[in-house]
């Protein structure tokens, strides 16, 4: 599951519980990625608060579909199959098309985004998030400039470019820590974006 020690929700106390109990879903299962920061709760509370502003917040105007979509393509680009699994299964919750879902998926493994069932402005924000996933040195303002023409606001772009740098923390997380799927249950998420300090995954 990881090649660390991790504490099982059976086992854990005080701080540690109480994060447990907020990031939890069905039967207590508790995702491995927020097990991993079990010995050091307090990075498992800046973890989820990132994850959760970032990705399910109400004040975010991009679609989260989408963002799932641009989490998925991260994972993908960065060889993280733990979060390319999780977030795609999200992602197609939340579309409710399993034939744009697939052909999103297909189109992010071939590496031919041109050919997703996405519009020109979200092509523009997934050649964003490859260039910032494969040189971020080598970013430059014309490729913001790129997604205002497309019609991106100011605020949507930040929310781009964070969902962007987070999944590649995400990725860099479970990769340098042997993270497995295994006892997770797949495509859950803190979906109650009206109030961010519910972390709870249903």
């Amino acid at each position: 599951m990881v090649w660390i020690e991790t504490i099982p929700y059976e086992k854990a106390e005080g701080k540690l519980k109480t994060l447990y109990d907020r990031v939890k879903g069905p039967d207590n299962n508790v995702d491995n990625i927020m097990m991993m920061h079990s010995l050091r709760p307090h990075s498992m509370e800046g973890h989820m608060a990132i994850y959760k502003y970032v990705l399910h917040h109400s004040a975010n105007t991009v679609p989260k579909w989408f963002l799932e979509t641009l989490g998925v393509w991260v994972s993908s680009l960065n060889q993280c199959d733990y979060c390319v699994e999780h977030h795609f299964s999200g992602l197609r919750r939340l579309l409710k098309d399993d034939r744009k879902a697939q052909g999103i998926r297909e189109a992010i493994e071939a590496r031919t985004i041109d050919l997703a069932p996405l519009d020109e402005q979200q092509k523009v924000a997934m050649e964003y998030a490859r260039q910032l996933t494969e040189n971020p040195a080598g970013m430059q303002e014309g490729i913001v400039s790129r997604l205002r023409s497309a019609g991106y606001c100011d605020g949507e772009i930040l929310e781009i470019n964070q969902v962007s740098a987070y999944f590649s923390y995400a990725n860099r997380t479970v990769l340098g820590l042997g993270c497995s799927t295994d006892g997770d249950i797949l495509g859950l998420s803190p979906n109650n974006s009206d109030d961010p300090n519910d972390w709870n995954h249903a």
